[in-house]
């Protein structure tokens, strides 16, 4: 297990894109951590202290390294939560995890050698987002580059696929498929609904759709969730089109519970040997 993630409940990492103030930070790492606890869920606060990869040079990016991560350590000693944050380069690997006790790999930078031995190395647990041009089956290799390197643990997290020019989409077979590679699975439900560069200088996006592209992976079953949430996303620095309201996560994680329980509880986690696991109870 990685912080949980792979035991028997569902671990939610949710938290704002960036690191907007440590205000922010502390208050959202708070209400998120209640409403996870009262729905049974484990939680891991999220958030970035540089976002390296903005569509423009002139969008905000965070707080950067030294302050982001001062930051993140008032806000796991105030709150007593695991921390989760992002790194670029391989040099910010060993400062960011002297702070987060999981590293993320985004997307972009998946098939980087570098980067990934450089997080293996610290000793913490990654989060590593398979990118939106790969196939699932093609994240066996960045699993091995990680282990070889002496990974504590590695997650892989599904946030989409290209699908033309600004669009993603969700194959929801790719989660019984890195599934199939031994390791345990997280479904980034606000990047999903992402349109890369869709505002020109920006990306865009439409969280309306939140909602049922969790309850479809939930329904095929995840061991983690990942949440961007503001309490104002129109006013969010960044990603704000795709963040979940503040106000509206409760009801979000209600129906999260609900299809959680059914796939984790009743029907079983979908997986790629459901023919021969059916063989076999039946005797054939």
């Amino acid at each position: 297990m990685t912080l949980g993630i792979g035991g028997d409940r569902l671990v939610v990492a949710a938290g704002p894109c960036m690191l907007e103030s440590y205000e922010l930070g502390l208050n959202l790492a708070r209400e998120l951590g209640r409403m996870c606890a009262e729905r049974g869920f484990g939680y891991i606060f999220k958030a970035s202290f540089d976002k390296a990869n903005r569509t423009s040079i002139r969008s905000k990016r965070g707080p950067g390294l030294e302050k982001g991560l001062e930051w993140l350590a008032e806000i796991k000693r105030q709150t007593g939560y695991p921390v989760l944050t992002d790194i670029h380069e391989s040099c910010q690997a060993v400062l960011a995890a002297s702070v987060a006790d999981m590293l993320q790999i985004q997307a972009f930078l998946c098939r980087q050698t570098d980067l990934l031995t450089a997080a293996s190395k610290t000793g913490r647990p990654l989060n590593i987002k398979k990118a939106q041009f790969l196939a699932p089956e093609d994240m066996a290799p960045v699993i091995e580059k990680c282990r070889d390197s002496g990974a504590a643990g590695v997650v892989l997290c599904e946030r989409g696929t290209s699908f033309g020019y600004r669009n993603l989409v969700v194959d929801f077979r790719s989660l019984a498929s890195m599934r199939s590679l031994g390791v345990p699975v997280m479904f980034d439900a606000t990047h999903s609904v992402q349109m890369p560069g869709g505002l020109g200088s920006a990306s865009g996006g439409d969280r309306r759709f939140v909602l049922p592209l969790l309850r479809a992976a939930l329904a095929v079953g995840v061991d983690a969730v990942f949440l961007e949430v503001h309490p104002d996303p129109d006013r969010a620095l960044s990603d704000g089109p795709n963040m979940a309201p503040l106000a509206s996560v409760p009801a979000l994680m209600d129906q999260m519970a609900a299809f959680d329980n059914i796939s984790r509880n009743v029907t079983g986690f979908a997986s790629l040997d459901w023919a021969q696991a059916a063989s076999r109870n039946d005797g054939g």
